[in-house]
């Protein structure tokens, strides 16, 4: 019954608790780097589809919903185990700090475009 991995199931595979990471400046450059892939995809996307399709506002409505998704697992899936394990103040720090992190890379994004434009 327990045939999907990595995933722990029943002690076989590798739980989502190994997978994440408790380093907030980690988070917080997978968060910046997936939101880089989804300015690739949405630079390029401009030549999928015909003009006026009805399949262009679904596909980027679809991948507003999968980027909130992921980053809500990115952000606040370990803290909330955390959290829920009783390590409350280190959950609340985690989110913090790749909160704080995340906030650092954004200010240096647009510092860029000040300084690239």
């Amino acid at each position: 019954m327990c045939e999907v991995a990595p995933v722990s199931c029943q002690g076989k595979g590798v739980s989502y608790s190994e997978r994440m990471t408790k380093n907030p400046y980690i988070n917080a450059s997978l968060a910046a780097a997936y939101i880089a892939l989804v300015a690739t995809v949405m630079t390029v996307g401009e030549k999928f589809g015909p003009d006026g399709s009805i399949l262009v506002p679904m596909a980027v409505l679809s991948l507003f919903v999968l980027s909130a998704c992921v980053m809500g697992f990115i952000f606040f899936f370990e803290p909330v185990q955390m959290y829920l394990d009783g390590a409350k103040k280190e959950a609340i720090s985690l989110a913090y700090k790749t909160i704080g992190t995340f906030a650092v890379i954004t200010a240096l994004f647009f510092a860029t475009l000040l300084f690239v434009a």
